[in-house]
Formats: structure tokens, C-alpha cells, sequence
């Protein structure tokens, strides 16, 4: 009689990273939390039991989610959930994955705003990962939060109250389509679409699989950047600043956008690669 092998997770995760390796420059991190996901544990649980030995039920899931990720597919999408700002968000293809370049922005944010009663907008929220990661922090901030997607906004309202931000107001909106014309923000920020629909990136990894109405403008991927610089002007109190993520060679060019439209004191400020990724302003109203 034969006697199956045994795979402990120690020999499972090396044996996965090695197939991953082809793939992704993260791959024994991709493995990891896969395998975290099949078990319903935590990174550390895989450390402290390494040479615990794996069923073959499990295996077989795992290798399902291995083969998702050896075609390209990301890997938050695989599992449903992604960090962001030390908060686990639930994610889905209608919406991007957030990225920790985007923290800079919430950084940011936190470090020129800290009155107890600011009024913030963010535009374009996806997952909700600004708009809650910020209201984490200041609860007592009024935030409002759209999207034109129904589906991201829907996934925006599940991270919100699983992560207890109720207080954070989502709703739809093509950027400032649905919101009251009354309203005046303090802050408002976005990460727009920024990317050019002829940019090389858009067939490259984890990018393949996430909403291109999401990822890609008109106007060498400055349309968007445009438009909301045009119509923030009638929603921003006075001093009020706007805040963008951009692309790492749009610095110069969001700058231009916003001192056209009457914006003042404009910087950028770079992520944590190094890269211009946020650029903001103040508009000073007559």
C-alpha cells in the first residue's frame, strides 16, 4: 500500500514561490497570503506552524489559487480583501486595488488638515480606501465619498461598516453630478483616472485585470484632472485645497491644470518609491 506525501506549510509556500517566482517580483508574499486565505489565518500563524502538515483538501485549494495567480490574475482579487492604511478592505474587479503609493496621500491629508470639524469630498472613491483610512483617524471629520460605478459604491458601503465608518457618507455620482450644489468642502481629494489609453502598463500585470474606466483619460490621461479642477472651484471653500494622485511623469503638467484654473500654491510631494505621485493646491475665493 502506498502512502500519500505530506506537505507541510513550510515545503508548500517554498514550492509555490518557486512557480510564482516567473511571475511576480513579490512571489513568496503572493504565496503566503494565499495559503493564509485557504486556512483562515494570519501571516503569523504560517511562521509559528511551518511544520504543520496540510490536508489534501487544502493543498488542492491552494494550487487552485496558485494557477488563478500564474495566469496574472491579482492576488487581492483572488482572496477578496487587500490592506490598505493597516485596514483590511474588501475588493472586487469593479473597482482598483489600493495601493500603498496612495497612503502618501493620506499622510498628507492628515498632516496639513488637523481641525476637529473639516468638510472633505473624495471623488472617485473605488473601494473607499481615502475616504475611510482618513475618517480612521478623524472621526470627527464630515466626509462624503462618490463614484459613478454602482458597484464600487456598493463595495465602498460594505467596507464602511465593516470597519465600523458608518459616518462616512457614500453615494453615487459622476464626479460632481449628484452632489447638493449648496455644499462647500474644506478638502477635497481624488484619484482619477490618469493613465494614457496607448500606455504599455495597461497590458502589463496585475493592471490587465482591474476596470480600464477606473485606470484611463482623454487627453494624454489628463481629461479627468481637467474636468475636476474646473468644477471643484464651486464646492471648495475659501482656502480650500484639492488634492490629486497623478501619474510619475504628470507633476508639472497637474500643476499647470490647477494654476490655470485659478489654484494657488501648488506642490507636489513623491511616493514612497520616490516618484512625483501627489500634486495640490489652495484656491483663495474673492
Amino acid at each position: 500500500m502506498s502512502i500519500e506525501p505530506t506537505y507541510t506549510i513550510q515545503q508548500t509556500l517554498v514550492s509555490a514561490s518557486k512557480k510564482l517566482a516567473e511571475l511576480s517580483d513579490s512571489a513568496l508574499l503572493d504565496a503566503k497570503v494565499l495559503l493564509a486565505h485557504i486556512l483562515g489565518k494570519d501571516l503569523t500563524y504560517l511562521v509559528t506552524w511551518s511544520d504543520k502538515e496540510l490536508s489534501n483538501e487544502q493543498l488542492s485549494e491552494f494550487d487552485s489559487l496558485v494557477d488563478k495567480r500564474l495566469s496574472g490574475e491579482p492576488v487581492a482579487y483572488i482572496v477578496g480583501v487587500k490592506e490598505f492604511w493597516s485596514l483590511p478592505f474588501f475588493v472586487a474587479p469593479s473597482t482598483l486595488i489600493p495601493r500603498p503609493d496612495t497612503e502618501t496621500l493620506v499622510e498628507l491629508v492628515l498632516e496639513h488638515h488637523q481641525n476637529a470639524n473639516v468638510s472633505l469630498l473624495d471623488l472617485g472613491t473605488g473601494t473607499g480606501a481615502i475616504a475611510l483610512a482618513l475618517a480612521s483617524e478623524q472621526s470627527s471629520w464630515q466626509i462624503e465619498a462618490v463614484d459613478f460605478n454602482l458597484d464600487a459604491v456598493k463595495l465602498a458601503k460594505r467596507n464602511a461598516l465593516n470597519l465600523e465608518l458608518t459616518q462616512v457618507k457614500v453615494y453615487q455620482s459622476d464626479w460632481f453630478g449628484a452632489i447638493d450644489e449648496d455644499k462647500s468642502f474644506d478638502v477635497i481629494v481624488s484619484n482619477p483616472p490618469y493613465i494614457d489609453e496607448t500606455d504599455n502598463h495597461l497590458s502589463q500585470g496585475d493592471v490587465r485585470f482591474e476596470p480600464k474606466t477606473a485606470l484611463v483619460a482623454e487627453n494624454e490621461g489628463l481629461a479627468d484632472i481637467e474636468h475636476i479642477c474646473r468644477y471643484a472651484k464651486s464646492y471648495l471653500a475659501h482656502k480650500g485645497t484639492l488634492y490629486f494622485e497623478h501619474g510619475f511623469e504628470q507633476a508639472h503638467a497637474v500643476r499647470s491644470i490647477l494654476q490655470k484654473h485659478g489654484y494657488s500654491e501648488a506642490k507636489t510631494a513623491k511616493d514612497l518609491a520616490g516618484n512625483d505621485r501627489i500634486t495640490w493646491a489652495k484656491l483663495f475665493k474673492q
